[in-house]
């Protein structure tokens, strides 16, 4: 890739800033696809609706619906605190992961918005029919009113996590993949992450975990929770398919320094008891939380690991509520609530 030109986001002062600064408004899209959540649609529908209680008192929700029938049907059971801040759009969609075809909002320190349109490929050219929700940043773009940017390289949001200092983090398992982007050497990669997501550090870990269809995104394995701390997954089991690389995941953070140079604060969260669905393993995961403006939205697995995983992950946001929510049967859908949710900064 050549040097950035002067209309990269980096070069206009644009960047993404952490999940944890205050959002404007959370944004989702309402599950339907029977594909996805098979014979499980309206539990995953009881759902969406106890985390769109969790965030509506707090911050704008913004839900993405196919037609009028369906957002009378929503408002409907929508019976909670905050229930004016929820919004209302009606976009069509496939499926429901915003966070991978959505658009990446960026912000600047003079109060202006603007957000990245990455390609869509449907996680490496796996699902064709998902590849149609490509389009919908070009959708909202008319509702956002600001400026867009394009990269022109296939990324999903879930395969990123910054720390809000200028740190990026991804996969090599990911990103490198040849199903994304076969041209680019991983020297390129970096630098449309620190050119479009105006960031000046890129770290990457191995693998992700076993089962996850998107190519080991980072939101089921490592999480910044702040500028130099982050939770890492880690199995405790050495017969688990997962303890092995979780486990070389670890080693290589513990090397790992900041631009500030220093080591990551590495706080260790449980995998939760395998959830197994026809005889394959699920990408359950405790680091595919979600955090908004005062709770931090994080998924459970009727399992004994459950109450263990809510304390570290309350020690780690001490100003935050923590929400466990039951997703077993959203994990189904090979992604929980930080895949279905996309956050908009405030400025």
């Amino acid at each position: 890739m050549p040097a950035p030109t002067p209309e990269t986001p980096a070069a206009l002062g644009f960047y993404m800033p952490a999940e944890w600064r205050t959002h404007d408004g959370t944004w989702l899209t309402w599950p339907k696809d029977p594909e996805t959540w098979p014979d499980r649609v309206p539990q995953v529908e009881e759902i969406y609706l106890q985390m769109m209680a969790a965030l509506a008192p707090h911050e704008t929700v913004n839900l993405l619906v196919d037609d009028t029938t369906t957002e009378h049907a929503v408002k409907k059971r929508c019976s909670f605190p905050g229930v004016e801040n929820i919004c209302f759009h009606q976009i069509p969609t496939v499926d429901s992961w915003i966070r991978d075809y959505g658009p990446n909002f960026l912000i600047d320190n003079r109060g202006n918005r603007a957000f990245n349109n990455w390609i869509f490929n449907a996680w490496g050219n796996k699902y064709e029919t998902l590849k149609h929700d490509d389009r919908v940043p070009l959708f909202l773009e008319p509702i956002l009113q600001i400026r867009r940017f394009e990269p022109r390289i296939v990324l999903e949001g879930g395969a990123i996590d910054v720390n809000g200092a200028g740190c990026v983090l991804t996969t090599e398992q990911c990103l490198l993949n040849p199903n994304r982007n076969p041209s680019l050497s991983r020297e390129q990669i970096e630098q449309y992450l620190l050119h479009y997501y105006g960031q000046e550090q890129v770290l990457w870990v191995e693998e992700g975990i076993v089962g996850d269809d998107t190519d080991g995104h980072i939101d089921d394995t490592v999480r910044f929770v702040n500028e130099d701390t982050v939770l890492a997954i880690t199995e405790e089991n050495r017969n688990d398919e997962n303890y092995e690389l979780l486990k070389k995941n670890l080693k290589d953070l513990k090397q790992m320094r900041l631009l500030n140079g220093k080591q990551l604060n590495i706080v260790e969260l449980p995998m939760p008891n395998d959830v197994i669905y026809e005889d394959k393993r699920l990408p359950a995961s405790y680091a595919n939380f979600y955090i908004s403006n005062q709770a931090v939205i994080v998924p459970t697995y009727r399992c004994g690991r459950d109450d263990k995983a809510l304390s570290i992950i309350q020690q780690c946001f001490p100003g935050k509520k923590i929400v466990g929510i039951d997703s077993t049967e959203i994990i189904w859908g090979l992604g929980s609530f930080h895949c279905l949710s996309q956050q908009e900064p405030s400025v």
